[in-house]
C-alpha cells in the first residue's frame, strides 16, 4: 500500500481523492489546504463519497505529525506558477517525501525559467527526492505520447500535435481560463495580465523537442479567442454571440529557420469535434488519432495517480516525463 498526502482540495484535488479512494494500492492518509473552511474537517465533509478517518490540516508539518509513518509521496493540486509552488514543495522536502504536482509550469520548465528550474532541482537534490510535473496537457498527449511515438521513426522531418476539445464538460476553473464568455476586449486583457492562456503549451514544445534530441533555436506562440457565431453554454457559462467562448493556441519550434515542430490547441464550450491527434513527417510518414480526445480532468488525475511508482523509482532532482520511468495503470 502507498500512502499519499494530498495538498490542494480545489476541484482536481477532490477528483483525485475520488480517484484514489477507488484504488486498492494507494491511499490518501491526510490532506493539507490553507482555506480555513477546510482545515479541521474530514474528507467526507468534502465530498460524501470519501473518507471520514482523513483530516486536513493546515500545513504539512502539522499533516506528517498526525501519521504513525511518513506518507510514501505527496501530490500537489494547487497553482500552476513554478514560482508560486517552490515554497510548496521546498516544505514537503524537508521531510524526503517525493512530489508529483499538476502545475503545469513544472513540466518542463528548463528553458522559459532557467533560474527557478535549478532552484528546485538543488532543493530536490539536497534532500534527496524527486519532482514531477505531471497531467493530462502538458504532461501527456501534446508532448509524452508524441515523443513514444516517435520510437517507431526511422527519419524525422516535421511533427504536428493537435488538441482539439469541447470545453463544455469541463470544469469551471478550466472554462474561465480560456476566456469563455468574455468580450474581445475584456479576452485581450485578460491575456495581457497573464491569466487567459492555457498554461503549458511552449512546455509541451521544449519537452518534445528534448525527449527526441531536437535543439531548438527559435518558439514562437500565439494566442487568439475562438469567437461564438451562435449563442452556446456549459452548466455555468453562457456564451452570447459574438463574446469568446474559448481559446486556440498555435506553438511553433525551429531549428536553423526550419519549423519542425507545430502545436496547436483549440478548446471552446460549444466546439462540434473533439480529438487529439499527431501527425509526423518522416519515414515512415503516419498519424494517430484519438477520436473524441480524451477528456482532460479525468486523464490528469488519472495519470498524476499513475505516476507514483515511477516517482518512487526516480532519483532526486526535477525530473520531467521524459526521465521518469514508463508510468502505468496502478490497480
Amino acid at each position: 500500500m502507498k500512502n499519499i498526502l494530498q495538498i490542494g482540495f480545489g476541484p482536481l484535488g477532490i477528483q483525485i481523492a475520488k480517484y484514489i479512494a477507488d484504488k486498492t494500492t494507494v491511499k490518501t492518509v491526510a490532506g493539507v489546504d490553507i482555506n480555513p473552511n477546510y482545515v479541521g474537517k474530514n474528507l467526507s465533509d468534502l465530498n460524501e463519497n470519501l473518507s471520514e478517518e482523513v483530516v486536513i490540516y493546515n500545513s504539512v508539518e502539522s499533516a506528517i505529525a498526525s501519521l504513525e509513518k511518513k506518507p510514501d509521496a505527496v501530490i500537489i493540486t494547487t497553482v500552476s506558477s513554478l514560482e508560486k509552488l517552490i515554497p510548496q514543495v521546498e516544505e514537503v522536502a524537508k521531510f524526503g517525501i517525493p512530489v508529483i504536482s499538476t502545475c503545469e509550469e513544472l513540466s518542463y520548465p528548463w528553458q522559459l525559467q532557467p533560474e527557478l528550474s535549478k532552484k528546485l532541482d538543488v532543493i530536490c537534490k539536497e534532500n534527496n527526492i524527486a519532482c514531477l510535473g505531471t497531467g493530462i496537457n502538458p504532461g501527456f498527449l501534446m508532448d509524452y505520447l508524441p515523443s513514444v511515438l516517435t520510437s517507431i521513426s526511422k527519419e524525422i522531418e516535421h511533427i504536428t500535435v493537435e488538441r482539439i476539445q469541447d470545453a463544455t464538460p469541463r470544469r469551471v476553473p478550466f472554462q474561465k481560463k480560456i476566456g469563455a464568455g468574455l468580450d474581445v476586449d475584456a479576452f485581450r486583457k485578460k491575456e495581457a495580465e497573464g491569466t487567459l492562456r492555457h498554461v503549458g503549451l511552449l512546455e509541451s514544445v521544449y519537452l518534445l523537442a528534448d525527449a527526441i534530441g531536437l535543439q531548438l533555436d527559435k518558439v514562437t506562440e500565439s494566442l487568439d479567442p475562438v469567437m461564438a457565431e451562435e449563442a452556446v453554454a456549459s452548466d455555468a457559462i453562457q456564451v452570447k454571440k459574438g463574446q469568446a467562448r474559448g481559446v486556440e493556441q498555435i506553438g511553433y519550434g525551429y531549428v536553423n529557420g526550419v519549423e519542425k515542430i507545430k502545436m496547436h490547441f483549440k478548446a471552446a464550450i460549444g466546439e462540434k469535434k473533439s480529438f487529439d491527434k499527431v501527425s509526423i513527417k518522416g519515414v515512415p510518414n503516419f498519424s494517430s488519432e484519438i477520436e473524441g480526445g480524451i477528456n482532460g480532468d479525468i486523464g490528469t488525475c488519472a495519470i498524476t495517480i499513475n505516476c507514483i511508482n515511477s516517482i518512487l523509482k526516480a532519483p532526486a532532482g526535477l525530473q520531467t516525463m521524459s526521465s521518469i520511468a514508463v508510468p502505468g495503470y496502478i490497480n
